[in-house]
């Protein structure tokens, strides 16, 4: 059984979880380490988690699980909401499956080093119904991500960076988390972790951004956030093991936003508060 815990940055999703409506964590939230399901953000399960007690590279295995996660529609709104969650966690060699980094491989992984690529769901979405004025939407949408991790001293330090090609805002998003795991006890692991994310300006203008036909239809003044810094968040996690095979997972945290994206029209909180739990099983 592995003594290290890895959890998520952050999801999102958060970054990350699949069902999730789109908030800064929804991509890096949940990182799945077997046997439990760990959480936190960045939106997050990969391969190259720390190296198991034989000092090899981490084994191959098959982690699902469900769970539920609490946090605002999109990060910014007033309103929060509730949605059920799955968490998933594969690998096989350098292939795996998992919500930070999507399907892909990774063929640097050797307990310190992950390299790797990847092809992304992404979550940085809202409707209409949830944003002053109804006056646009954005959709959920996919894009191709390369990611690298290093772990050194007790801690682990990851880089990302996602291209929208599909649904969204087209835009570049990139992302860094720094996390140090805590081993409480055999059964229970901690797992603070800080980060923040970049955006060119083709995803804060369309997602944060009111265009001059936009203010003309909705009543809200004309914005263009341009590039920058957007959001950055701290959270806590902990994973807690039932069995060799069933574990428990939760997380909280905050997220603020940061740079001129602050200051769109569309926000109406700039930091905002989250929380999520899950349960796992591993084959």
């Amino acid at each position: 059984m592995r003594q290290t815990l890895g959890l998520a940055t952050r999801a999102i999703v958060s970054a990350g979880a699949l069902a999730c409506a789109g908030s800064a964590a929804a991509q890096t939230l949940t990182k799945i380490e077997p046997p439990l399901a760990a959480v936190l953000g960045q939106t997050s399960g990969y391969p190259g988690e720390p190296v198991g007690q034989d000092g090899g590279p981490d084994e191959d295995h098959v982690t699902i699980g469900a769970g539920g996660l609490y946090q605002p529609a999109y990060m910014g709104a007033r309103k929060y909401q509730f949605q059920p969650i799955p968490a998933i966690d594969i690998k096989r060699g350098p292939f795996f499956v998992n919500f930070q980094n999507g399907i892909g491989v990774a063929p640097v992984d050797d307990g310190t080093f992950t390299i790797g690529a990847g092809v992304v769901m992404t979550f940085e979405n809202y409707e209409r119904s949830d944003v002053p004025n109804r006056f646009n939407k954005i959709d959920m949408g996919a894009g191709a991500r390369g990611f690298v991790t290093v772990r050194q001293f007790g801690l682990e330090a990851s880089a990302g960076v996602t291209q929208i090609f599909a649904g969204g805002t087209k835009g570049l998003i990139a992302d860094f988390s720094l996390s140090r795991p805590i081993v409480v006890s055999d059964r229970l692991f901690l797992m603070p972790s800080i980060g923040t994310r970049w955006a060119n300006a083709k995803h804060n203008d369309r997602f944060y951004g009111v265009s001059a036909r936009q203010s003309q239809e909705s009543g809200l003044r004309q914005f263009r956030p341009g590039a920058g810094l957007f959001d950055a968040k701290a959270e806590l996690g902990l994973q807690y093991r039932l069995t060799d095979h069933i574990g428990l997972g939760a997380a909280a945290g905050v997220t603020t936003l940061l740079g001129n994206v602050k200051d769109s029209p569309i926000v109406r909180k700039k930091t905002a508060p989250f929380g999520m739990g899950f349960l796992t099983y591993t084959f």
